[in-house]
């Protein structure tokens, strides 16, 4: 399918307007609240439905309760950590709801934060800040 591109002139991104045939949902758990607003912007603009959590433990809850199809992650999050969320996702008894592709996007960018990100299961890690492009192309990858 040829894929059509928008323009958002305020952020200068190029923003694919293929719509995905299930209507995919992706939750945002980010406590920076306008760094939320702009994933969730993006990603609507893309044809997702957008969930968001501003802290790990109601993040987790509606992981639960919601079943995405795709969890983007924040690591530096009140009341439940990030890679705390990861572990109790991959952990999980349901191995469908274990399975949910995670992208862990993170101020942290030491390797060992990274060597961590992988061993606890994220499906991708990108530090911020990070290139919007980039961050479709692993959404694209891994819905």
């Amino acid at each position: 399918t040829p894929q059509k591109a928008a323009v958002d002139l305020q952020k200068a991104v190029v923003i694919p307007t293929v719509i995905p045939a299930d209507k995919k949902k992706i939750l945002i758990i980010e406590d920076d609240k306008d760094l939320s607003k702009f994933l969730a912007y993006l990603f609507k603009k893309t044809g997702f439905d957008i969930q968001t959590a501003f802290d790990g433990e109601e993040g987790l809850n509606l992981a639960r309760r919601e079943r995405p199809s795709l969890i983007i992650l924040d690591l530096k999050l009140p009341k439940f950590p990030g890679e705390e969320v990861c572990k109790a996702i991959r952990e999980d008894h349901d191995k469908k709801f274990a399975r949910i592709p995670i992208i862990m996007l993170t101020g942290k960018t030491a390797d060992v934060d990274r060597v961590i990100g992988n061993v606890i299961g994220a499906s991708c890690y990108l530090t911020k800040p990070f290139g919007t492009e980039a961050l479709l192309k692993h959404v694209e990858r891994l819905t």
